[in-house]
């Protein structure tokens, strides 16, 4: 793993605002950044990324059960009360998923650790599955990357294999895609996903959040009145438990992507669990709840994270006492989880995190993000790489 300066296309900005990639830049400040790539041997994707994500999500999907089966747990989650049971009978039902992500650290030697999983709301899809493959052609073409280059990025097929697989469960459903209004990231990975389930054969339309309605029998419909009978939304669990029509959620009848039991998956407290349940995994950090936080070492360090947080926010980094990094946000309430440091590999003036992409169940793809923090955010930059044995 070594990062290798390029030359920038000259018209990259260009084209990435005319296939919809608006947020190519934002605030002033690059998100995509193609100055250098990163380099990967074959056998660091296959041994020390592909196979774990794929073991760690196995791992995921046994915990499921477990929780399921205990109230006491399902409390960790902070999950309110009343919706257990939908979260159960999901699960029991194996409602179908679509996706997930793995932040991992990874440095090209050791072990690639798990920092958290985000399998509800992933985003960073576009990026990863689509445009850095642009990327990656077109600098094989002008002769600035080998002709042998290759990624990791299966995403763009896997995610079309898989809407077939959901549109043959769901075939007399329209789908819905739904995110909130004023994100232009989120608009344009809904827009991403819409195009793979087009090409899917799903039949497929958008839709705000804000612009879903309720009607007198507890559906949700659209703007014209019409059930929504499947959704995919780009909007959180934690979310909607919450929000005013949370109630309607019980009774609605609406087939949700991702589904209920995810909730379980993309929240912090998975960390803690998973360590009690397969300590020393190579792949994993220790991770207590509050109540056991002391058996982290303070002299390595000490990550405190909500369960519900989103995009690094309101994290801080404690060792030996002191705070050597923070970040604001408004999550907390929920309560936190504590998981012991394991500091970001550093190259040239930059920290880097590993997004690994689960489609269905199986491994797909990689993203890499970028920050001179050692909390990667939402304006961390994305990154390019290749693979070149």
């Amino acid at each position: 793993m070594i990062r290798v300066p390029i030359t920038e296309r000259p018209d990259w900005r260009e084209q990435a605002t005319a296939i919809g990639f608006k947020f190519h830049t934002m605030h002033g400040e690059p998100y995509w950044d193609e100055r250098a790539y990163y380099q990967f041997t074959l056998k660091q994707i296959e041994q020390d990324i592909e196979a774990p994500s794929s073991e760690l999500h196995q791992m995921l999907i046994h915990m499921v059960d477990k929780i399921c089966d205990d109230d006491e747990l399902m409390r960790r989650f902070a999950i309110p009360e009343p919706f257990w049971q939908m979260i159960r009978r999901s699960w029991l039902r194996r409602d179908p998923h679509l996706y997930g992500r793995f932040d991992l650290c990874y440095d090209g030697t050791h072990s690639a650790k798990l920092l958290e999983a985000n399998y509800d709301t992933p985003t960073s899809l576009f990026e990863t599955s689509y445009w850095q493959w642009i990327w990656l052609e077109q600098q094989v073409n002008a002769g600035l990357l080998p002709r042998q280059s290759d990624q990791f990025n299966s995403l763009q097929e896997q995610l079309i294999t898989r809407f077939r697989y959901l549109h043959k469960l769901n075939r007399t459903k329209n789908l819905y895609l739904s995110c909130c209004q004023g994100s232009e990231e989120d608009k344009g990975t809904i827009d991403y996903l819409k195009s793979c389930a087009i090409e899917a054969g799903v039949r497929s339309q958008f839709l705000y959040i804000e612009e879903i309605g309720i009607d007198d029998y507890g559906h949700f419909t659209d703007l014209e009145d019409r059930t929504i009978d499947w959704c995919f939304k780009l909007y959180p669990w934690e979310f909607m438990f919450e929000d005013e029509y949370a109630s309607a959620l019980l009774k609605c009848g609406t087939t949700w992507l991702e589904p209920s039991w995810k909730a379980l998956l993309s929240n912090k407290a998975i960390l803690p669990l998973l360590w009690q349940h397969f300590p020393n995994h190579p792949n994993l950090l220790p991770a207590f709840f509050a109540d056991q936080r002391h058996r982290l070492s303070s002299k390595q360090g000490v990550v405190k994270k909500p369960i519900f947080s989103r995009e690094g926010a309101n994290i801080e980094i404690r060792k030996s006492g002191q705070v050597i990094a923070h970040s604001s946000g408004c999550y907390g309430d929920e309560g936190y989880i504590y998981q012991a440091y394991h500091p970001l590999p550093k190259f040239a003036d930059e920290h880097i995190v590993v997004g690994s992409w689960i489609i269905g169940d199986e491994p797909a793809g990689m993203g890499l993000r970028a920050d001179k923090s050692l909390i990667t955010q939402d304006l961390s930059r994305f990154v390019p790489h290749i693979i070149l044995a």
